[in-house]
């Protein structure tokens, strides 16, 4: 029996991790042990804990309660209770997800303590080095054994930085083998769209119709922390649903709550507070998200797996920050840079109410990625 490490710390994380739990559990239960860590890096309930049991994800053996703090202070906590982990478990590999602190902790401890790293999401770019998530991305590559890019731009990302596309077993660190296998993010839209379906209240409790409302999220320290780039934003989001008249839900991160009363014009928020279409509601379960992904007209998100999911469910998306690593999306014109600049903002909103042909081709695999993943660690580890 293999046994693996999992490391879950944001939100995003427990959602992808939804994917190969359930691969194990249905196809390789008698092949695979799976020990979840959490490190509760997102340590508020309608961020992760709620998750775990709305995905049919088993509960974290572990939980390091790390909570908030700089990047510094949450990373060292992580990397601590994470070697106390794999002494304890003596895994024969480390799953690691994306690009949080949580990922970057494990990728430092695994390449330390000589636990084989395996990588899902690799390969991902944004080429901004002064993102933290980036620094993150490069730095779990660099340390795996298995990378598993869930785009052909992620697998060739990494071939231009020296991996080699045709490794030759065995692998390891210095011979890593790397993969372009689809996304396991698309296996859970897929899995959970159905679900939502029958399961989600959200249109109905907030008075949303169909392609008739748009959705947006906010939650980058880069957008939230500077008051000049969160009113920018704000002040478009709402220039938009005044004018045409459209409702925006905008599902609040601890974070953007936060930092709403501190750096926001008071009148727009005022404005914003009194207007009864313009929604701003605590953090939404991920059935809910996909339920109302799958029912806007627009997203408008600086979130990387939003603007994913937007795709996924063929809509357009406005990313609130000056560069993706998601550049397929730009490539078919399904998502344009707009930044904090509300002139962009306002002109990709109007780019997009025009009625157009968007060209949306299965980019991210064939939903079977998971399953893919886990008959690859199968063969490598057995």
């Amino acid at each position: 029996m293999i046994k693996i490490v999992t490391i879950t710390g944001a939100r995003p994380q427990i959602i992808k991790a939804a994917a190969i739990s359930r691969a194990i559990k249905n196809n390789f239960a008698d092949k695979i042990k799976e020990v979840i860590v959490h490190t509760g890096q997102h340590y508020d309930e309608n961020m992760s804990a709620v998750f775990f049991t709305e995905l049919g994800i088993p509960q974290p053996a572990y939980n390091l309660n790390v909570g908030s703090g700089s990047h510094a202070i949450q990373t060292a906590a992580m990397i601590k209770g994470i070697e106390e982990i794999l002494k304890k478990e003596k895994p024969n590999a480390l799953v690691l997800y994306g690009d949080t602190n949580s990922t970057l902790a494990g990728a430092i401890v695994g390449s330390k303590m000589n636990v084989p790293v395996i990588h899902i999401e690799a390969g991902l770019r944004s080429f901004n080095k002064q993102m933290p998530e980036e620094i993150n991305r490069i730095a779990c590559d660099q340390a795996s054994t298995l990378l598993f890019s869930p785009t052909k731009a992620g697998f060739d990302n990494l071939v231009k930085e020296g991996f080699k596309a045709d490794t030759k077993i065995p692998y390891n660190a210095d011979n890593p083998k790397i993969y372009h296998c689809g996304d396991v993010m698309y296996d859970n839209s897929l899995y959970f769209a159905e679900v939502a379906e029958k399961k989600s209240k959200a249109m109905e409790l907030y008075g949303l119709k169909k392609n008739n409302f748009i959705l947006a999220t906010i939650h980058r320290d880069s957008n939230t922390d500077i008051p000049e780039r969160l009113n920018a934003l704000f002040s478009a989001l709402f220039e938009i649903h005044q004018k045409n008249n459209i409702p925006v839900i905008l599902p609040l991160h601890p974070r953007t709550k936060k930092y709403l009363p501190e750096n926001l014009d008071k009148k727009l928020l005022k404005e914003i507070t009194n207007s009864k279409q313009f929604i701003i509601c605590e953090p939404l379960s991920f059935l809910d998200m996909v339920l109302l992904e799958k029912n806007c007209s627009l997203v408008m998100t600086d979130s990387g797996g939003v603007q994913k999911e937007a795709f996924y469910f063929r809509k357009p998306c406005i990313i609130l920050r000056p560069e993706t690593e998601w550049v397929e999306l730009l490539a078919y014109n399904a998502a344009i840079l707009a930044d904090a600049n509300k002139k962009k903002i306002l002109d990709a909103y109007t780019h997009f109410s025009k009625e157009m042909i968007i060209d949306f081709p299965d980019l991210f695999g064939d939903g079977h990625a998971s399953e893919f993943i886990c008959n690859e660690i199968v063969k490598h580890f057995s």
